[in-house]
């Protein structure tokens, strides 16, 4: 072969090389993108609903009070372990972009375990207040409270699916560029409901008791 069809056999495949790069590089930013606009629609989402509950707080219909239903101890307990989850979530990321499997996956375990923890401190007080005649019939208070503060679990349950998934297939897949992508978002959105939960921690729970 000639040493000009190299030349041209090699700058073809650069050609294409580039092309892919180039691709590739447009998705990521695409995708990311999408998933900024998701968030900010579902930030409105949880904006309606802390509106919602902040027109409705003190609507107890002679039923029992913020000092009297929540228990600031446990809540501070559920607030650390989420807290410490986007934490852990912020471990696995310098790994993922060094292209280390086997650490990222150990991060992104712990912190589903963490989240885990999380769902199962929220359960238990939801069935207490539930047993204690404190369910979200009693009062507009309290229904607002279940519904703002379920919806959020509820997203953290979808984030923990979300991780044993990302789990299974970083097994399977390795750390490619659309799984990079893909913990890249689950990232944006763990650490959203992180912030979400800050202000359901100080509006609901802390400004509640304190008031």
């Amino acid at each position: 072969m000639s040493s000009q069809a190299l030349e041209t056999g090699g700058t073809s495949a650069t050609f294409h090389l580039a092309e892919e790069e180039d691709h590739d590089h447009g998705g990521n930013g695409a995708t990311i993108l999408g998933f900024w606009i998701y968030l900010m629609s579902d930030a409105l989402i949880f904006a309606s609903l802390f509106a919602m509950f902040g027109v409705v707080s003190t609507s107890y219909a002679g039923g029992p009070v913020p000092r009297e239903v929540f228990d600031l101890k446990l809540v501070a307990l559920n607030t650390a372990l989420l807290l410490a989850s986007s934490i852990t979530f912020g471990q696995a990321m310098p790994y993922m972009e060094a292209g280390r499997v086997g650490p990222t996956r150990l991060w992104l375990a712990i912190t589903g375990l963490l989240g885990l923890g999380f769902v199962g401190v929220e359960l238990f007080e939801f069935s207490h207040l539930i047993a204690e005649g404190a369910g979200p019939q009693r009062s507009a208070f309290l229904s607002a409270f279940f519904t703002l503060v379920g919806t959020h679990g509820a997203h953290v349950t979808v984030g923990l699916i979300w991780i044993g998934t990302m789990l299974a297939q970083l097994g399977k897949h390795g750390l490619s560029l659309a799984m990079k992508r893909r913990l890249m978002c689950l990232s944006m959105f763990w650490h959203f409901l992180d912030i979400i939960w800050i202000g359901v921690f100080t509006f609901v729970y802390l400004y509640g008791v304190i008031r």
